[in-house]
């Protein structure tokens, strides 16, 4: 359903269900899925692809034109899944050259004022309170919850189940199931009820406490951390997604706490 004050391109492929309110822009290549609302003022540029039941609120501009001064006008997405929420006056640019597309999973709560920019990749149950600003390239793993006013160095991982105080100046890759606080941004300890809101047993939150104690509390460098970790605590999921994630850290990880 949409109103009479609308613009939308004649090449645009919207379901019949999606409601769409006055004042509203969408340009050509663009897809919206069944089930979604888009509020009044929102601009839909081209290269968009909304999934399912998504809310976005007035004035938010999904597909925007990356702000990177290497971009040449190429083709490239901004694909937001489904039961996504986008508050008021987000910012969700499209892809450039370097990866074609810039992504927000499903069941994420973006805020009012965040951004996303060019090839960023969010994940699933992602929560980014308001005015959290990320810049290019940025990963953000599922379930990671991000402090209002937080800013994201382009490039920056931030692990999955990852809690980020508001405010924070992130200029390291923040690895699986931490808090991270202070400033600088540092290691905070375990995000433990959050792990426990999430089905982790008291088993599995002990296990990944014992890996961090390596990591930040032990003394030791990154790498030796890890050969002790590995020769010293049974392999289990969460023990190898530590693993994996420090030693793929293009950035390095946050310090420990000093």
């Amino acid at each position: 359903m949409k109103q009479p004050l609308v613009y939308i391109h004649p090449a645009a492929k919207i379901h019949p269900s999606v409601v769409i309110d006055p004042f509203v822009t969408i340009e050509e290549n663009v897809e919206i899925a069944e089930g979604t609302r888009i509020g009044s003022n929102v601009t839909i540029m081209a290269g968009a692809r909304i999934g399912k039941n998504c809310t976005i609120f007035p004035g938010a501009v999904v597909s925007g034109i990356p702000q990177d001064l290497k971009f040449q006008g190429e083709e490239t997405l901004a694909v937001i899944g489904d039961n996504t929420t986008l508050r008021e006056c987000v910012t969700v640019n499209r892809g450039t050259a370097s990866k074609g597309r810039t992504v927000v999973g499903s069941n994420c709560l973006i805020m009012a004022y965040c951004h996303v920019a060019h090839d960023c990749v969010v994940g699933n149950n992602v929560i980014m309170s308001n005015a959290t600003q990320l810049a290019g390239e940025v990963v953000v793993d599922d379930f990671a919850v991000i402090g209002g006013g937080s800013l994201v160095h382009q490039f920056c991982h931030i692990g999955p189940h990852v809690m980020l105080q508001g405010g924070a100046l992130v200029n390291k890759d923040i690895p699986p199931f931490v808090k991270a606080a202070r400033e600088p941004i540092a290691y905070a300890g375990i995000n433990s009820i959050g792990l426990r809101r999430r089905g982790f047993t008291s088993e599995q939150i002990r296990d990944i406490q014992e890996i961090y104690r390596y990591l930040y509390l032990s003394g030791l460098n990154n790498s030796d951390a890890i050969e002790r970790i590995e020769a010293e605590l049974p392999a289990t999921p969460e023990r190898d997604e530590i693993i994996m994630f420090v030693r793929n850290a293009k950035r390095g990880i946050i310090r420990g706490y000093m």
